[in-house]
């Protein structure tokens, strides 16, 4: 009888102890919320260490600081995975005028692109050619660009209510449009910011020159969104006025650095590998806090959430903070490589790196089946506004993962204003909101509680 009871009483224990879903995520978004370590962990990385541009100071200081905090949660295992980076630097602040007749010149706000060269000794002053496009370079031809510096003018679509779409209608011409004027005999590029907002911040960003020798590559850099408004409209009134511009960055050979990692081993499918990561560089403009600190400290905040709510991981939950993703995604390929080396199977990734605004939902690179499966969980959601589950990308580190069944995700907050800041002087800690930080952590842990507990779908079968 005796033994009877006891039996009893261990399964009505276990029973209790095992938490419904909707629980499981009202704990996790209540330890967010008032027992957070996002924005403590945020305000570290932003005011006393500030932009980390890969190859920095800063960056490997970054790097140091992360890993401490990751070995303070006592997880099972922290380690630092080496990689290769870019090193460039931006020189002492960047000068431009535009001079309508000699002696009568007004200032503009400029900032070189990542990667750029500099001008030469002295600066360079011209005169200019407005495009809308690279397509536009090709029309024009030789004949009116060779000389000159071309002044990249398509602004981002506002009335696209996907920022990020806007934005990926236009930021080719920030990456390649050096490449391409060079090819028509421009002296140098000035390329509108990508930003929706008209205001005074240059945005700068990576560009590349493809194969281009470096003795023929030109200087590239932003211009505020109203110098280019006004740039455009004094080009308009005198096509013959010059464009001065100087920048002193300087290229540097690659130097080592490396992703940050930390995981909790799966207790029952240990082999089965969940990530979920942002990347710890920035640009140096700023000091990156919503491009991407709030990614890496809400991915952090994951792997603490889950042990803070009591729930023991089924997969191995591994957080990555990616190094170089700005320009040149080393990071990201080096941790995909290493993995395949090892022969690890990575079956759900999710990723961080769209600021810390509002939590909206997420976007997933999934096959149907694994699709279906997680809209499921949507009602799960619906109490915390978390209304969006759209098929689509999910970001530029853990895509080098895709491939064998793995399922890909990225966190979408609300966006509108994020390119207000990206790239820019003002992606600052003040422009993050503690409450919007906290609720993108908490449920960016839901998904991956979720994920854990009931498995994906690998080939025909589902391991809970």
């Amino acid at each position: 009888m005796k033994r009877i009871l006891l039996l009893m009483l261990m399964i009505s224990t276990s029973l209790m102890a095992q938490k419904s879903d909707e629980d499981q995520l009202k704990e996790i978004y209540k330890q967010s919320l008032l027992n957070g370590k996002s924005y403590e962990w945020l305000d570290y990385l932003s005011n006393q260490i500030g932009g980390r541009l890969s190859g920095s100071l800063n960056a490997e200081r970054a790097v140091r600081y992360t890993k401490q905090e990751l070995e303070a949660l006592g997880l099972d295992r922290v380690w630092l995975q080496p990689v290769m980076v870019p090193k460039w630097t931006r020189g002492v602040k960047e000068y431009a005028y535009v001079e309508s007749e000699p002696g009568k010149t007004t200032s503009v706000n400029i900032c070189a692109l990542g990667g750029s060269v500099a001008t030469p000794d002295g600066g360079l002053k011209t005169e200019m050619v407005e495009v809308k496009g690279l397509e536009d370079l090709k029309a024009l031809g030789e004949s009116k660009i060779k000389g000159k510096i071309v002044f990249f003018n398509r602004p981002m679509q506002a009335d696209l209510i996907s920022t990020f779409a806007a934005y990926g209608g236009c930021v080719d011409q920030r990456y390649s449009g050096a490449a391409e004027a060079v090819k028509y005999g421009a002296v140098g590029v000035i390329v509108r910011s990508m930003n929706l907002r008209l205001d005074d911040y240059p945005h700068t960003g990576s560009m590349g020159y493809g194969e281009l020798p470096v003795d023929q590559r030109i200087p590239a850099a932003a211009i505020s969104t109203n110098d280019a408004e006004m740039l455009s409209t004094m080009l308009a009134l005198d096509p013959g006025l010059k464009f001065y511009f100087s920048q002193k960055c300087r290229v540097f050979p690659d130097v080592e650095s490396y992703n940050v990692i930390g995981e909790i081993k799966g207790s029952t499918y240990p082999n089965e590998i969940i990530t979920v990561g942002g990347h710890l560089d920035s640009w140096d403009l700023g000091d990156g806090s919503h491009d991407d600190g709030a990614g890496c400290v809400q991915s952090m905040e994951v792997l603490r959430l889950l042990k803070e709510s009591g729930y023991t991981p089924k997969r191995t939950i591994r957080v990555v903070l990616f190094m170089n993703e700005e320009n040149g995604l080393r990071g990201g390929n080096k941790y995909a490589e290493v993995a395949k080396e090892k022969g690890e199977n990575h079956v759900f990734a999710l990723e961080s790196d769209a600021g810390g605004f509002t939590p909206r939902g997420f976007s997933f690179d999934s096959d149907a089946k694994n699709y279906e499966r997680i809209l499921a969980w949507k009602p799960l959601f619906e109490p915390y506004l978390i209304h969006l589950f759209e098929k689509g990308g999910s970001g530029a580190d853990i895509g080098p993962l895709k491939g064998d069944g793995t399922v890909l995700a990225g966190l979408r907050p609300d966006s509108q204003r994020y390119f207000d800041h990206h790239h820019a002087e003002n992606d600052t800690f003040e422009h993050v909101n503690k409450r919007e930080l906290e609720l993108g952590a908490a449920t960016m842990t839901s998904l991956i509680y979720l994920i854990d507990k009931y498995g994906i779908v690998q080939g025909a079968k589902i391991k809970g």
